[in-house]
């Protein structure tokens, strides 16, 4: 009696898998492209900027200042709820619980990991580069700032940059970043691009971070995003790496190694049946097993040269295919009418 075994939850996800189509080559990876570069070095250039500025308490700083005694969560109380739920949109597990649900649903259905992975590239270079900067810059946040006017530098702080301004730009421009047509790119680009923006004003009406902060949240979160064309060959190797691997767990929860095929030509060994000492003394006829086959023509396929209808020779019939009737007569004679009896 022959037993199925019972599959598991994640060969029935890997069966879906194979049932799907292969990855759309309508989608192209984006490239690291000169304009790509150009906005890549002044993004750059920008970020230093704005880190000089703070550094020498410039006048960043002191509009920073004058933006805290503001204190806009005073002046429209009436939005502090509505923007307390509004900030979520810009903090790390929501979000990339969020992002990560839909492009998953995207790797299933175009049967790639390049989503994901891409997403899982961002977000570690997102806590790289922007956790080296908080906590090297140790800067303090408006509730905790100790001297008026001073930029509060290297004392311990961690809100410099804006994480949830930076996880705004990264996570949610990510969508416009594996987008697959040129309209979803620009309309996802104008969404990330305002959800972005607001995180980051929130912040600053809630009063948890320097507007210089928020600024400079958006210039890491924009590196990122700008960077990731020099991460996809490595992308690309991982989820290679990945299918390897499951192909390979596939074949040792199935028990069968894959033969290797036998080239073509080797002559094939006869052994002898009986297995008796005389024919165990006579020696190893070998055989040579034929190359390949000559290509036959398929049997659908008319023998000769098509010819088209006009060149055809008109074939006419001979004989008659029905049968002989010995009552039937020919058109043109009278038919001989019955005698009448006497």
């Amino acid at each position: 009696m022959r037993t199925e075994r019972k599959l598991t939850r994640l060969d029935r996800v890997f069966a879906r898998l194979d049932r799907e189509p292969e990855r759309p080559a309508h989608i192209d990876v984006p490239r690291m492209s000169r304009h790509r570069v150009v906005l890549f070095a002044s993004t750059l250039a920008f970020y230093a900027a704005i880190v000089w500025a703070v550094v020498i308490t410039s006048w960043l700083v002191r509009f920073d200042w004058q933006v805290m005694f503001f204190r806009p969560y005073q002046q429209w109380p009436e939005i502090h709820a509505f923007l307390d739920y509004y900030v979520v949109l810009g903090q790390r597990g929501p979000t990339a619980v969020m992002i990560a649900a839909w492009l998953g649903w995207r790797s299933w259905r175009q049967h790639t990991l390049r989503p994901l992975l891409t997403l899982g590239a961002s977000l570690l270079l997102l806590n790289a580069t922007v956790g080296a900067a908080k906590f090297g810059m140790g800067r303090l946040g408006p509730h905790y700032a100790t001297n008026v006017g001073s930029n509060e530098m290297w004392l311990g702080g961690d809100i410099f940059p804006s994480g949830h301004t930076a996880n705004a730009v990264v996570t949610w421009g990510i969508l416009a970043y594996l987008a697959s047509t040129p309209w979803a790119r620009r309309w996802l680009s104008a969404l990330s691009a305002v959800v972005s923006l607001g995180v980051g004003l929130t912040t600053v009406y809630l009063g948890t971070h320097w507007l210089s902060d928020v600024v400079l949240g958006w210039a890491a979160g924009l590196l990122i995003l700008l960077a990731l064309p020099w991460v996809e060959p490595l992308i690309a190797r991982a989820e290679a790496g990945i299918f390897d691997l499951r192909d390979a767990w596939r074949n040792r929860r199935r028990g069968t190694v894959p033969a290797p095929a036998a080239p073509v030509g080797v002559p094939a060994t006869l052994t002898p049946i009986g297995g008796n000492a005389a024919d165990e003394q006579q020696p190893v006829v070998r055989e040579p097993v034929a190359a390949s086959r000559p290509p036959r023509a398929p049997g659908y396929l008319a023998p000769g040269p098509h010819l088209t209808r006009s060149e055809r020779t008109p074939v006419t019939p001979i004989g008659t295919r029905r049968p002989p009737q010995s009552d039937r007569v020919t058109r043109g004679t009278a038919s001989p009418r019955p005698v009448a009896g006497g």
